[in-house]
């Protein structure tokens, strides 16, 4: 598992005192507001500390201590921002997005092998999970009538396909 998971990106400055809206890849502002630090790449280099965090509408703004000026803020633009997994809690039963990806998908009845999750997206009431098996991609929708356990530690999905699902179906 990744030890350093994005949480969103830099997507201006805000203000003239080195602010910067985020756009929140996470679960939003009460989960940033757990973080006394985000880092600047994945692996923990290049930390800045959070002096404040604050929603506006669906974004973030924020202000680290070691940025100051809109020069500053403005050389954070486009840039994504981690976290360290151990810095912020989540509740029980509940799992890191990042965590999904390359679990192995499988027929919680036949035990039939679907392929690997490989990306993960959201077009609004629920997220869809891109299941690839060599050059075929599926698209498998994360709601209880399919996904019916998730086991990050196995790295397996267990799902119940409905009919139409994959083309052989």
């Amino acid at each position: 598992m990744k030890e350093f998971l994005e949480i969103g990106k830099v997507n201006n400055t805000h203000g003239l005192k080195g602010e910067v809206k985020l756009e929140m890849w996470c679960d939003g502002i009460d989960y940033i507001r757990q973080l006394k630090t985000v880092y600047l790449d994945d692996g923990g280099n290049k930390p800045l500390s959070i002096v404040s965090a604050r929603p506006q509408k669906n974004i973030a703004i924020m202000k680290f201590a070691e940025i100051s000026t809109i020069e500053e803020a403005e050389e954070l633009k486009n840039k994504v921002l981690f976290c360290n997994r151990n810095d912020a809690e989540i509740d029980d039963g509940a799992y890191y997005l990042a965590d999904i990806i390359g679990c192995t998908v499988v027929d919680i009845e036949s035990g039939r092998e679907y392929g690997k999750i490989a990306d993960i997206m959201n077009y609004g009431s629920s997220d869809i999970y891109d299941v690839v098996s060599g050059k075929k991609h599926s698209l498998i929708p994360a709601i209880p009538d399919v996904v019916k356990e998730i086991d990050t530690e196995k790295q397996i999905v267990l799902i119940k396909a409905m009919k139409g699902l994959f083309d052989e179906d």
